[in-house]
């Protein structure tokens, strides 16, 4: 499968060597490029791209305005956050917003090929435990009433599915919840489909940020 990559930065040396780095993957195609966020609706429309390479800071519509409003629309693409900062309030409201993780704009080619490929195929670009830290470093301890507005949030959830979404929090794959749990790994997928559609969140660094929000990693030594 060929995975269709638009590239949005305002800086046109950034988007050519992003280009030259991610051209040569035989499974990655740059279908277009952006200078601004206000650009991103129009261009996902036309060129219909299955992840979106998004800088932060534009001066004009910046990323995470472009992610929130991206993400919003039904049958978006993933998003992968292009950012200077490993702990920024902007990396953790684009999360928040439904990116599927971000990299370092110093991040080797090759890692950034393997995070468009992994976000492409459902799966998130960044550790739980990555995440954690980058909401203990931006934003402390979770304050009282997030973490009732998030418990309250996933009482919405069967027991099972609690379960599931806990072990997500704590960056296990769908394998190891399946042999933690003691189910089988479709039955896995089954409840994290569920538990997005029930808590209405679009990818399981979402789930991540819920359950930690809730208080429910606060004893996980990972």
């Amino acid at each position: 499968m060929t995975i269709r990559l638009l590239v949005v930065d305002d800086d046109p040396l950034v988007r050519a060597g992003l280009a030259l780095m991610l051209g040569g993957a035989e499974d990655l195609e740059i279908v277009g490029e952006g200078a601004d966020g206000g650009e991103v609706p129009e261009l996902v429309a036309r060129l219909a791209p299955d992840v979106v390479l998004m800088d932060l800071r534009m001066p004009r519509v910046d990323g995470l305005t472009a992610t929130e409003r991206l993400r919003a629309l039904p049958g978006a693409p993933e998003v992968v956050v292009l950012t200077t900062f490993h702990a920024d309030e902007q990396v953790l409201r684009a999360l928040r917003a439904g990116a599927a993780g971000f990299v370092l704009k110093d991040t080797p080619p090759a890692e950034i090929v393997a995070a468009v490929r992994r976000v492409a195929t459902g799966d998130p670009v960044l550790s739980p435990a990555v995440t954690r830290q980058l909401m203990t470093h931006v934003a402390g301890q979770p304050e009282q009433p997030r973490r009732a507005a998030a418990a309250d949030r996933l009482a919405a959830l069967a027991a099972r599915e609690r379960e599931v979404a806990v072990a997500v929090g704590r960056g296990l794959s769908n394998a190891e919840i399946a042999l933690r749990l003691y189910m089988s790994v479709p039955t896995v997928k089954a409840h994290v489909s569920r538990a997005l559609a029930k808590l209405g969140l679009d990818n399981r660094v979402q789930i991540a940020l819920l359950v930690h929000d809730a208080g429910l990693l606060d004893d996980d030594p990972a």
